[in-house]
C-alpha cells in the first residue's frame, strides 16, 4: 500500500508512513472519500516529540488486525499539531465535550462533515483500568454508526453549535492596576513554596506567566519570577549537560522530567533568563538552540524523548548520560520541521540575549535564522507556516506566525540596528488588521472553514502566547518606533478579548497581562547612536525590557530608520564619533548624553 504520507513537510507524518494503516494527511479529499463510503472518520492528533503519540503508534498503529479494522469501516486522518494548530484547537475543543482529560495523542471520530461525536486520547491495545482498549472504541464507534446514526449526527450537531456560537463581545481596552494586583496575589497564592513554581503536580515552566510577573515589576512579583526561575534552572528540568530545559516534570519537586525539549519552552526562558540577569543558564539555554535544535531553515520544532541507547530504544536515558557518554550514543531525533511563529520567538530571543550579554554570535545565529525563515517562509503576507528540509506545507499560516515572526524581526532590528528588518514587520502586523479587531491574511484552514468549524482566535496562552497575544507585541513594539497610533490601536485590538478573563485566571493569561502592564504604561525609549562598543553602550545593555525599548544603530542607520518612516530615529546622531545616548519617554527625549557614569545615574543603574 503506497503511503500518502511518505512526501509529509511533518516528520510527524513521515513516521507514520510505514503503518500498515490507510493514513490520509489533513484534506478535503479525506473528508469527500468518507462521505462516498458513508463511514465515519478518525482524526488522530500529535507530533513528533510526545511520547504517547509514540507508543500508541507502536502499540496500535503498527497493528495489522488494527488496520483492517480501521479500513474496513473509517477513513483515517492524520494531523501534526504543530503543523495544523488550528484544526487542534478546533477539536480539542470539540474532545473537551467527551472527556476532561485533553492531550496528545488526541483521538477524535467525527462525521464525514467533521462534525465530532465522540473523543478520547491514548487508547491501549487492551483494556486497562477503566479505559477500553482501541479496538474496542473502534467497535463500538461502529455499532453506533451502523446502528444509532441519529443519535450520532444529534451529538455532533450539538457540539458544532455549541463550539461556533458568537463569543460576547470585548470592550476592555485595558485592566486597572487594582486587578494587576490581585492576579499577582493569586499567582503567589498558587506558588509551590517548598520546591517553586505553580501548582502541584506536573508542573510546567508557565513561561508567559514569568514573563508577566517580570513586566509587572513591584518587588513582590519579581521575586517570584525569580524564585521560580533559580528553582528551575537548579532542578532536572534543565538539562546540565546540553543546557536545554525539559517540557514538563512529572512531580512536584521538578523531578522525572517529561523528556522532550521544544522550540516554544527554551525561546521563552531564554528571554527570561536574560531578562533576570542570568548569564549562564542563558548561555546554556541559547547554546541548546544553536547548536542542537539549529537545522537547514531555522530552528527544529523539538527533540525527542525516545533515543536509542546501546542500541535499545528508551525514554529519558540519554539524558543521564554525562557529556563524554553522550558522545558515543545517537542524539534524540529532531522534529525538523521548521515554524514561522516559534522560529520569530527565538530570533527575539536570541537578539535580545546577544545584546543584554554582549554576545554577537547570538545576534549572528539570530540574523542567520530570520534570513533563512524569511528566504522560504516569505517576508510578506501570505506567510508560510511550515517548511521541512525547504519544502513548504500547505498549512494556513496564523497569528502566531505573523505576530511571533513580526516580533523577533522587530528585535533583531533593534539589535542589529538594521531597519530593513522593521520594515518586513511593519507589514506583517498591518496586513493582520481586520475592521477592528485582528485575523491572520487568508482565512485560516479551508477545510475547516468548508464545514464551518472555524473558530475565533484562541484568546488564552499554552506552552506559547496566544497568537493574538504575539501579534499584540508587536503591534506595541511597532508602535513604540514609529509613533503611529494606529499600531498601538490594533495592539489594544488583539488582546481585548482576553482582558475581561485574564486578572481572574492568570496562570491562562500571563502573556495577556503582560501586555495590559504595558499598555497601562508609558513607552521608555533608549536609542545609543555610535560605534556601539564604549562604556555608554556597556551602560545601556542591561537597561532593555519589554517596556523599554532599546536599540543600537550608528548615524548611517539612525538616518536609514527615520526615513523608512521610524520616528524614534528622527535627528538621532552620534557626538564626535562616540557612543551617545538619547533617552526618551514615548518620544519625548531628554538631551543626549555622551558620559557612561552620566547615563547610568540616569537609568538608576
Amino acid at each position: 500500500m503506497a503511503s500518502r504520507l511518505a512526501d509529509s513537510p511533518s516528520p510527524y507524518l513521515r513516521s507514520h508512513a510505514d503503518n500498515p494503516v490507510d493514513w490520509w494527511p489533513w484534506s478535503a479529499e479525506a473528508f469527500e472519500e468518507a462521505a462516498r463510503r458513508d463511514v465515519p472518520v478518525l482524526i488522530s492528533i500529535g507530533y513528533a516529540t510526545c511520547h504517547w503519540c509514540h507508543v500508541m503508534a507502536r502499540e496500535s498503529f503498527s497493528d495489522p488486525a488494527i488496520a483492517a479494522q480501521l479500513a474496513a469501516g473509517f477513513v483515517a486522518i492524520k494531523v501534526d499539531r504543530e503543523e495544523h494548530p488550528d484544526v487542534d484547537a478546533a477539536y480539542l475543543a470539540a474532545a473537551s465535550a467527551f472527556t476532561p482529560s485533553l492531550g496528545w495523542p488526541l483521538t477524535v471520530f467525527t462525521t464525514p462533515q467533521g462534525a465530532a461525536f465522540y473523543a478520547g486520547t491514548y487508547f491501549p491495545p487492551r483494556a486497562v483500568q477503566g479505559v477500553p482498549a482501541f479496538s474496542e472504541v473502534l467497535d463500538a464507534i461502529t455499532e453506533a454508526w451502523t446502528d444509532r446514526r441519529g443519535q450520532v449526527d444529534e451529538t455532533a450537531t450539538a457540539v458544532v453549535q455549541a463550539l461556533t456560537a458568537a463569543r460576547p463581545a470585548a470592550t476592555a481596552t485595558g485592566l486597572p492596576e487594582s486587578a494587576l494586583d490581585d492576579a499577582v496575589a493569586a499567582l503567589l497564592a498558587a506558588e509551590d513554596r517548598e520546591h517553586g513554581g505553580f501548582g502541584t503536580e506536573p508542573k510546567f515552566p508557565v513561561a508567559p506567566v514569568l514573563a508577566f510577573l517580570r513586566e509587572e515589576g513591584s518587588p513582590t512579583a519579581r521575586a517570584l519570577a525569580e524564585r521560580t526561575l533559580a528553582a528551575m534552572a537548579a532542578s532536572a528540568l534543565r538539562d546540565p549537560v546540553e543546557g536545554g530545559f525539559f517540557r514538563y516534570a512529572v512531580h512536584r519537586d521538578w523531578s522525572e522530567p517529561h523528556y522532550e525539549r521544544m522550540l516554544t519552552d527554551n525561546a521563552q526562558l531564554l528571554a527570561a533568563y536574560a531578562a533576570i540577569g542570568d548569564e549562564q543558564t542563558a548561555a546554556g539555554v541559547a547554546g541548546f538552540l544553536l547548536d542542537v535544535l539549529r537545522v537547514p531553515g531555522g530552528f527544529a520544532s523539538g527533540q525527542d524523548s525516545e533515543s536509542e541507547v546501546d542500541g535499545v530504544r528508551v525514554e529519558g536515558d540519554y539524558y543521564a548520560l554525562d557529556a563524554a557518554a553522550r558522545a558515543s550514543q545517537p542524539p534524540p531525533p529532531l522534529d525538523g520541521k521548521v515554524l514561522t511563529g516559534l522560529n520569530g520567538i527565538a530570533i527575539g530571543a536570541l537578539a535580545d540575549a546577544g545584546v543584554r550579554f554582549a554576545r554577537p554570535e547570538w545576534i549572528t545565529g539570530a540574523r542567520e535564522v530570520a534570513d533563512a525563515v524569511l528566504a522560504v517562509h516569505g517576508a510578506e503576507a501570505p506567510l508560510r507556516r511550515a517548511s521541512l528540509d525547504g519544502r513548504v506545507s500547505d498549512a494556513s499560516a496564523t497569528l502566531e506566525d505573523y505576530g511571533g515572526f513580526a516580533g523577533g524581526l522587530l528585535r533583531l532590528a533593534l539589535a542589529t540596528g538594521e531597519p530593513r528588518y522593521a520594515e518586513i514587520a511593519r507589514g506583517l502586523v498591518e496586513a493582520c488588521a481586520s475592521e477592528g479587531d485582528v485575523a491572520a491574511p487568508g482565512g485560516g484552514d479551508a477545510v475547516l472553514a468548508a464545514h464551518g468549524l472555524t473558530l475565533p482566535p484562541e484568546v488564552s496562552d499554552g506552552a506559547t502566547p496566544s497568537g493574538r497575544a504575539l501579534l499584540a507585541d508587536a503591534a506595541l513594539l511597532l508602535a513604540a518606533l514609529t509613533g503611529d497610533d494606529a499600531h498601538r490601536r490594533l495592539a489594544e485590538a488583539a488582546v481585548r478579548p482576553a482582558l475581561p478573563l485574564a486578572a481572574s485566571q492568570p496562570i491562562s493569561f500571563g502573556a495577556a497581562l503582560a501586555l495590559a502592564v504595558r499598555l497601562g504604561r508609558p513607552v521608555a525609549q533608549l536609542v545609543v547612536v555610535g560605534p556601539g562598543s564604549g562604556p555608554v553602550a556597556e551602560v545601556a545593555r542591561g537597561w532593555g525590557g519589554a517596556s523599554r525599548v532599546l536599540a543600537f544603530v550608528t548615524d548611517a542607520q539612525a538616518a536609514a530608520w527615520a526615513a523608512a518612516g521610524f520616528e524614534l530615529f528622527e535627528a538621532r546622531t552620534s557626538r564626535d564619533g562616540r557612543d551617545t545616548a538619547y533617552l526618551c519617554e514615548h518620544f519625548v527625549c531628554e538631551l543626549p548624553l555622551v558620559d557612561a557614569e552620566a547615563l547610568a545615574t540616569r537609568l538608576g543603574a
